[in-house]
């Protein structure tokens, strides 16, 4: 996980299939790690059925903004 995609997206690639809901779920599962929180606080909230999603992190960490620009190579 990390790096940037069209300037401002972060690259998360899973290994799970994109069936039953299992890419989601390791979506989450990674970036739950990432930013130390439980994989219940990460939520797809757009392109659920799509390779592009918008996710949620609720509650983010206080260190979200930093953890996020680690990932994205800043």
């Amino acid at each position: 996980m990390g790096g940037r995609w069209n300037g401002t997206a972060l690259v998360v690639a899973v290994a799970a299939p994109a069936v039953e809901g299992k890419a989601n779920e390791a979506v989450r599962k990674a970036l739950a790690a990432a930013f130390g929180v439980r994989k219940q606080d990460v939520r797809v909230v757009h392109g659920e059925r799509g390779r592009d999603k918008v996710v949620q992190v609720d509650p983010a960490p206080a260190d979200a903004r930093e953890r996020l620009e680690r990932l994205l190579g800043g």
